[in-house]
């Protein structure tokens, strides 16, 4: 901005002068600007509205049309304990019984404890040649089995210098959860997925796997077993053997020695069968290591015998816990799952224990009333916070005399001030605008209207809300603003209408054709009316309930305008200052012609 000096000649205070005229014109500028601000306001009013109105239209009101919405079953177990039940839109009424026969679960490993042949403390980084067990020299390999498929079996090959962190990072590329932990020594590896079909195996190369090497293959035994993952039944069968003989000697009469032990060892693990009344021959790996840990602490006679030498060997071997897939019976039909969940017709049913064998769960499924009864509430509570704020919207009070506030002014005010004053303007501003009167009257005629019952061909057959114990509290008795809002009697949650009988949820039980019927046909009409309200135009978006485009196009002219006049009003500024300017330029030329004069009457004296 250029530099301006005024007032030197003539001595009036110019800048005050144009400043007045100025702002005796600033008036269209700051009118203009006080329009579009009130624009703005009612178009943020309108933008928190409409997406209440669209929420409405969306969600509440669009589920309510479809008689699949009102389809709602709840199921009852007897035991939920040990089966959890989520019921779908497909589940049938009906008693069920169910029993759980085995639980689903995943395959894994845990490996015998390593040690080192220096005795130090075995690490990630400690190789297979450091650990304990037989002397391993050169390349062996292994074969890992995880799942089905082309690539179900992978090859790992390892030497004397592989680290045990090596080996388990191989184990995870096979497919398989590997770790190996340092405080407890021991390798532990598990299936990612239950069921017998993700099941693992981990075994020595056999002849026929590509290019098979005995010695690669014996090596391969000898790591696993150094690593402590060696799980075959080589000493399984050396237990099993010891078994049978005191069983036949039992037959004989009578038991002594070794025999005598191993007996009252299985006795006291509960290993006697019943029925023979002689050691169990259908142990599984988990009672031989118990049983293998009561040898290790039994009496000097055990190991005269050799089975303290086998349970050490026993101990030292992985014990792997196999795969299983788990299996119901339902309605007497048997059912299996890799996994503890199974759907059947419309039911999803999550196993957690196996049943008793004389316990029969029982699963009942029925019509949810309450689930019903839930979702019809649930939309005359959204109904009406939008009718409430609608006609509080409607019916404020005038903000006559105020208008917005432009920047000097807010500076002239305290900040609570602005805000009062604001917040009245922006309180009034949708008062009495017809397009929210236009939807707001349709959706009020739609709910009192009620609905025509009858089949085609039949005479009309009307029903209201209030058949179903649904009204409003009345003119005189609802709070101002709340007139419109629908009741429901005996509903909990409303202190007005708590204590009146619940025709609604009696309907929904004895009688839920004629519900779904009535509040699918309203719900219906109420959202085509809607839809039909909201719908695009040349001035409004599609599901916009107030003219948006027009309102946009109106705030960016306003824009263009404002930029105007503001231009215009520097260009009148511009004016004044330089008719002021050329005054003083006049009159400096006439006291400098004065000056002359008097000078040339001076000198002639």
């Amino acid at each position: 901005m250029a530099m301006r000096i005024s007032g030197l000649m003539s001595g009036m205070d110019t800048e005050s002068i144009i400043s007045q005229l100025v702002e005796a014109k600033r008036t269209k500028v700051n009118k203009a600007v006080k329009a579009q601000k009130s624009l703005k306001y009612k178009q943020d009013a309108w933008k928190t509205l409409n997406a209440q109105i669209k929420k409405l239209h969306t969600t509440a009101l669009s589920n309510l049309r479809w008689e699949g919405s009102f389809v709602k079953k709840t199921t009852k177990v007897s035991n939920s304990n040990k089966v959890s039940v989520i019921t779908g839109d497909g589940a049938m009424n009906g008693v069920h019984s169910l029993k759980v026969n085995q639980m689903a679960q995943s395959a894994n490993l845990t490996g015998g404890k390593l040690t080192r042949k220096d005795g130090a403390a075995v690490t990630g980084d400690t190789t297979l040649g450091e650990l304990s067990g037989p002397t391993l020299a050169g390349q062996g390999m292994i074969v890992v089995e995880s799942g089905t498929g082309e690539n179900s079996r992978t090859p790992i090959t390892m030497d004397e210098t592989t680290t045990i962190s090596d080996f388990v990072g191989a184990l995870r590329s096979a497919g398989l959860n590997a770790n190996f932990d340092e405080g407890n020594g021991r390798i532990y590896i598990a299936a990612k997925s239950s069921g017998t079909e993700n099941d693992f195996n981990i075994r020595t190369y056999q002849p026929g796997e590509g290019m098979y090497d005995a010695d690669t293959a014996a090596k391969g035994l000898d790591m696993l077993q150094a690593l402590g993952l060696d799980y075959s039944d080589t000493s399984k069968n050396d237990i099993e053997r010891m078994i049978i003989e005191v069983n036949d000697a039992l037959d004989s009469g009578g038991v002594s020695g070794w025999k005598a032990e191993l007996a009252l060892m299985a006795k006291k693990l509960g290993y006697i069968d019943s029925a023979t009344n002689k050691i169990s021959t259908k142990l599984t790996d988990e009672q031989y290591t118990k049983l293998a840990v009561q040898m290790l602490n039994g009496t000097s006679g055990v190991s005269d015998n050799g089975l303290q030498s086998w349970a050490g060997e026993w101990l030292k071997r992985g014990q792997k816990l196999d795969a299983s897939d788990a299996k119901i019976t339902l309605d007497g039909v048997e059912y299996t799952s890799s996994k503890n969940t199974f759907e059947i017709n419309g039911l999803t049913l999550t196993v957690n224990a196996v049943t008793d064998p004389t316990e029969t769960i029982t699963i009942t499924t029925e019509d949810d009333t309450n689930g019903i009864y839930d979702m019809v509430k649930n939309f005359f509570k959204e109904y009406n916070s939008l009718i409430n704020q609608m006609d509080k919207l409607y019916n404020a009070d005038s903000a006559k005399g105020y208008e917005p506030l432009l920047d000097e002014e807010k500076d002239a005010m305290s900040d609570s001030e602005v805000e009062e004053w604001e917040s009245k303007i922006k309180d009034s501003i949708l008062r009495k605008d017809s397009s929210l009167n236009t939807i707001a009257s349709a959706m009020k005629e739609i709910m009192m209207q009620g609905v025509n019952m009858a089949e085609e061909g039949e005479p009309e057959k009307m029903m209201y809300l209030s058949q179903f114990g649904i009204n409003t509290l009345g003119y005189f008795i609802a709070p101002e603003n709340e007139k419109n809002a629908y009741h429901i009697d005996g509903d909990a949650d409303d202190a007005d209408t708590s204590g009146n009988p619940d025709k609604l949820k009696s309907m929904i039980a004895n009688d839920p054709d004629t519900v779904v019927k009535f509040f699918t046909t309203l719900s219906r009409t109420l959202y085509d009316k809607m839809t039909d309200v909201m719908a695009g135009t040349e001035y409004s978006s599609a599901y916009t309930a107030y003219d948006d485009k027009k309102m946009q196009k109106d705030y960016d002219e306003y824009t263009v305008k404002i930029k105007d006049l503001e231009k215009k009003l520097a260009d009148y500024e511009d004016k004044w200052y330089a008719k002021f300017a050329a005054m003083e330029t006049a009159m400096a030329k006439m006291q400098q012609n004065a000056s002359a004069v008097t000078s040339l009457l001076g000198g002639g004296m």
